[in-house]
């Protein structure tokens, strides 16, 4: 049987799955990816979002304001993503985060909306999905402090930031989600920074259509490629492929619990 797997974050909506979006899915199914969360970056595409997730049974979905968009996009608030997360399929707040590289002249509007987002995570009890780029310092402070103010969980999705970034997210308890750049042949450093991470603290993604790993990098990602990113990392922990998908499944199971206990119908419905 071929190991069932999870794409904890993925882009369904985006131009490039227009033409082929059914075919997309169906790939990952066969490829042994049980459950995909398509995330939502900007909050006005929500009802597409929202409706993808809706269409395919093994599709969850999340929104937020990316933190390259912060200062682009009306600023989110709390009850507007409080309402979203009564949908039953809506299972995580963002993705949000700092994003310095790009975007660091808005670094203030971004620690405003992250810290809304935080709120909206710990009010639904959903995991709050991090991008950090370049904002490693800011990253871990306002994830500290935020969490001395009252507990939320987190995961801090396509990981490739510090050693020291990890370990912060690490002793909140949050989790580190490998995309296609672990796999990639020069991402030693990145490799080590994982393996020094607990097993149980790890999920899997694609970041599709970007990052595809090994042997598609440089072309379109999709989220049947997740299980190439997991047998490339899974020696880390001495593990082989199919044991190492199932723990990434667990894993996930355990930090997006409203995905797991949902019950899918035929027509993509949770109940």
């Amino acid at each position: 049987m071929t190991p069932q797997i999870v794409d904890s974050h993925t882009h369904l909506d985006f131009p490039d799955f227009d033409e082929e979006r059914d075919a997309i899915v169906a790939r990952a199914v066969e490829a042994g990816v049980t459950r995909m969360v398509t995330i939502c970056t900007r909050l006005k595409n929500e009802p597409r979002v929202r409706a993808i997730a809706e269409t395919y049974a093994p599709v969850f979905y999340a929104a937020g304001t990316h933190p390259m968009s912060a200062a682009e996009e009306p600023m989110a608030t709390v009850e507007e993503l409080v309402a979203l997360a009564q949908h039953p399929k809506f299972v995580g707040i963002g993705e949000t985060g700092l994003d310095y590289h790009y975007t660091a002249e808005s670094a203030a509007v971004q620690q405003e909306s992250l810290r809304i987002h935080i709120e909206a995570a710990r009010q639904t009890g959903l995991p709050l999905i991090i991008h950090a780029r370049a904002a490693d310092e800011d990253m871990a402070r306002i994830l500290s402090e935020e969490h001395r103010a009252g507990a939320y969980s987190c995961v801090m999705h396509c990981f490739s930031s510090s050693a020291e970034l990890a370990q912060a997210a690490l002793d909140l308890g949050f989790y580190l989600s490998a995309s296609g750049i672990a796999a990639f042949p020069r991402s030693k450093e990145l490799r080590e920074i994982f393996a020094a991470a607990p097993v149980d603290r790890i999920l899997v993604e694609t970041d599709a259509p970007y990052l595809a790993p090994p042997p598609h990098r440089g072309r379109r990602n999709e989220p049947a490629y997740t299980a190439h990113t997991a047998r490339a990392i899974a020696p880390l922990w001495e593990m082989e492929f199919p044991d190492f998908a199932r723990q990434t499944s667990e894993n996930f199971d355990r930090l997006f619990t409203k995905a797991a206990s949902a019950t899918i119908t035929d027509q993509g419905q949770a109940t």
